[in-house]
């Protein structure tokens, strides 16, 4: 199966404005996620999808393609422009990861496109949750039920009163993958409820009865950049991976 990658990225964020140029380590952030997705070598190609030409020109010296999009109200649906355009093959694999995750891992992705590779039309990625994930709602939490299908969704720790179900509860990871075919309807569905008044995204299919396989990683875990001070913790954990390999 050919692997395409595909990074959405706006400027609009509300928490933490112009997010993409927003300088990691002296680089603006959506190349040093642009670079790490080159890394892995696991892609027949990367696409930075953003609606910006500010964006567009921060990653120009890499050799990744920029394409530019109409406004969307989510990544899923700016990743669905750009694979709609492209007339992509039934069996690629489409990988989304977030404009805003420059320490998503290479076997992170790994499993997400081995759920699609076995089967699935929809996956994402999660982790145990840590303490400090409890109460912090830029932390999206993800019910898992034992088939490893997504239940839920949501910003604070669903109540495990309310499954009948044996579930667990993880922290979710910026990595979607998708089939064509399952990422068109997505595109096509209605905003859910929930989607809207969480600003999740993910909670669409579920709302409306796709399956979402979940894999699990176990490696150490990592967050995405969503506010001001997740991007001061960013630096401070380049700097000390600098030191150390120093």
């Amino acid at each position: 199966m050919r692997v395409l990658c595909v990074i959405p990225a706006r400027l609009g964020s509300t928490r933490l404005p112009s997010k993409p140029l927003r300088l990691l380590a002296g680089e603006p952030l959506i190349s040093v996620v642009a670079r790490r997705a080159l890394g892995f070598g696991l892609f027949a190609r990367v696409v930075v999808a953003t609606d910006s030409q500010e964006v567009a020109a921060a990653v120009a010296h890499l050799p990744v393609e920029a394409a530019l999009t109409a406004v969307h109200q989510s990544g899923t649906d700016r990743v669905a422009e750009v694979v709609a355009r492209r007339a992509e093959a039934p069996s690629t694999c489409v990988i989304n990861v977030q404009g805003d995750e420059p320490f998503v891992r290479r076997d992170v992705v790994e499993g997400v496109i081995g759920c699609l590779r076995g089967g699935a039309q929809l996956a994402t990625a999660a982790v145990p949750l840590a303490a400090e994930d409890l109460t912090a709602r830029n932390r999206v939490k993800v019910v898992v039920d034992g088939k490893g299908n997504a239940l839920r969704f949501a910003r604070d720790l669903p109540a495990s009163a309310a499954w009948s179900c044996e579930v667990t509860v993880l922290r979710h990871l910026g990595v979607y993958g998708y089939t064509p075919t399952a990422l068109a309807q997505w595109a096509r569905l209605p905003r859910h409820p929930l989607e809207i008044a969480d600003g999740l995204e993910q909670i669409r299919p579920l709302g409306h009865g796709m399956t979402m396989k979940v894999f699990r990683s176990f490696a150490t875990a990592y967050h995405g950049i969503d506010t001001e001070n997740d991007l001061v913790e960013a630096e401070a954990m380049l700097s000390l991976r600098e030191r150390a390999l120093g």
